[in-house]
């Protein structure tokens, strides 16, 4: 599996995730290929060498002689959407800036309708986002992982005025990632790469275990005292076994109607669970009860324990930290089918040998709308999976 980490320890915005992406081997004539494929117009792009601290990474500049154009999210999406780039950069494209209208929206007290983007609306912003998806989609990389992020410190200005470093949009975006800060003024963790890396990203934390094969450096605009360079590094996964910190949140039920369990199962993992279950255990009073178990990351306990509040009859819950989880590298691939679309699940056992599962919902659901056996629609998408990843192998 190729695996992307962004080394942050300057920081990172969206210029400086696109020059590291272009730095670590993207093909530049391919990559302006595909991003003229977004109907943006009217704007000059200068990608060059510059150093940095005696560091060599790549610039990348883009001067719009009369760009003021505000944007809402409903425009900026219709943009992507509309254009024929691939459906993981569509999908990504949009995800970042929805992940950042909500961010304006909930600092602003408005809906995500009346947000208008300013900066991040601008042409720079659409091009650093949409761009640093089509990097990762044609460096081929399958995992994202961040370090934690240096934020810096003072003030800044923008369209909302002077703002306190880190700005709210920023913590709000990095909210539940590691982030810390040193004496190095100035505002070194801008929104779009908040938006960027905090969607791109599986997870933040140290090095995870890889065989480094391309080294990129991607240049911000200020001199600091340290070297003005976001470092990514690509290789393959030297393990497929991934180490995650992990919460259990449990709680004792004796008074509920068991009918109500498959609907609060379903609303804890539309909240962010990992997995749920259900353990039964004799209570006070000999009564017969449910222990509800909920596995999940630290930043999903708040919206997991008011689903649990709000759907159950409980009074309270417990939560327990796991320090460490050890689990098998996974991904979700959608396969097309003569029935239409359908996902599997892929276990990686090493960076070569992966285990392919279809998805049993999907396979249900076909199954029931054209009438075929669910192991006829199940071996057929196995098969078509493990034929799209041996091709994407090839090349």
């Amino acid at each position: 599996m190729k695996i992307a980490y962004f080394d942050c320890f300057s920081g990172a915005s969206g210029d400086m995730i696109l020059a590291a992406l272009l730095d670590s081997g993207v093909n530049l004539e391919t990559w302006k290929k595909e991003l003229a494929k977004i109907p943006v117009k009217g704007y000059h792009l200068h990608v060059s060498k510059t150093m940095k601290k005696n560091i060599s990474a790549t610039q990348v500049h883009i001067e719009i002689p009369s760009e003021h154009t505000h944007r809402d999210l409903k425009t900026i999406l219709s943009m992507i959407d509309s254009s024929s780039l691939s459906d993981f950069v569509k999908t990504m494209s949009a995800r970042i800036f929805t992940r950042l209208g909500e961010a304006e929206a909930k600092i602003h007290q408005c809906s995500i309708e009346e947000i208008e983007f300013h900066e991040v609306g601008a042409v720079d912003a659409i091009i650093d986002i949409v761009g640093a998806c089509i990097g990762v989609e044609l460096l081929g990389i399958q995992e994202v992982w961040v370090s934690p992020l240096h934020l810096g410190k003072g003030f800044v200005d923008c369209a909302h005025g002077r703002l306190p470093v880190p700005p709210p949009a920023v913590v709000e975006l990095l909210k539940g990632i590691p982030v810390y800060s040193t004496e190095v003024e100035g505002e070194l963790v801008t929104p779009t790469g908040a938006a960027i890396l905090s969607t791109l990203a599986k997870g933040f934390g140290p090095l995870p275990p890889l065989q480094i094969q391309h080294v990129g450096y991607g240049a911000g605009r200020r001199e600091l005292p340290i070297p003005n360079v976001l470092r990514l590094l690509i290789g393959e996964s030297a393990s497929p076994v991934e180490e995650e910190r992990i919460q259990l949140i449990e709680t004792n039920i004796d008074d509920m109607n068991p009918q109500f369990y498959d609907y609060v199962i379903e609303r804890l993992f539309q909240a962010g669970a990992k997995d749920v279950f259900l353990t039964p255990v004799i209570m006070k009073k000999s009564r017969p009860g449910i222990v509800l178990s909920v596995m999940a990351s630290e930043e999903k306990i708040d919206s997991l324990v008011q689903v649990l509040l709000e759907e159950t009859t409980t009074l309270g819950v417990r939560i327990s930290e796991f320090k460490k989880r050890m689990v098998l590298k996974r991904e979700t691939l959608s396969v097309s089918t003569p029935w239409g679309e359908a996902q599997v699940k892929i276990r990686w056992m090493s960076p070569h040998v992966k285990i392919v599962t279809p998805e049993y919902e999907h396979c249900k659901r076909i199954a029931n709308a054209h009438g075929i056996p669910i192991q006829k629609v199940f071996d057929h998408i196995k098969q078509e999976a493990e034929r799209v990843l041996e091709v994407k192998n090839l090349t």
